[in-house]
């Protein structure tokens, strides 16, 4: 049976990991967050002057929507950071995780290229 002790330890120790993986992954967001803006305003200047045509409060809210969708898909590091914290692994973990916010980067802007080729191109009908 553990000790009240113990278990303070364990919840510091998850104290710790939270800790850094907010440290590590909360200004990462910035620089997501901007990249798929970026995406985005392409594919918008790209397709002008008809997609001009997509421009409406439906569009803006469905951006909204997925940009928000985006920020909670981006939260899913936060679990996959933790985990491998609590493991045998930490340290080479802590050294190699911007792998994941790299291929989770591209994945975000391949999937926001074709939302918004989607969106641009409905301007087009």
């Amino acid at each position: 049976m553990e000790t009240t002790s113990g278990l303070k330890g364990h919840t510091a120790m998850l104290r710790v990991y939270f800790t850094d993986a907010i440290q590590y992954w909360e200004h990462k967001r910035v620089l997501y967050n901007l990249i798929l803006a970026i995406i985005v305003l392409v594919y918008f200047v790209a397709g002008l002057p008809v997609s001009k045509l997509s421009l409406s409060l439906e569009t803006a809210l469905w951006i909204f929507i997925l940009a928000v969708l985006a920020n909670v898909a981006y939260c899913a590091a936060y679990i996959a950071d933790v985990f491998a914290q609590m493991s045998a692994f930490r340290d080479r973990w802590r050294d190699h995780r911007a792998i994941l916010f790299v291929v989770g980067l591209i994945f975000a802007g391949v999937l926001t290229r074709f939302w918004a080729i989607g969106i641009f191109e409905a301007g087009n009908r």
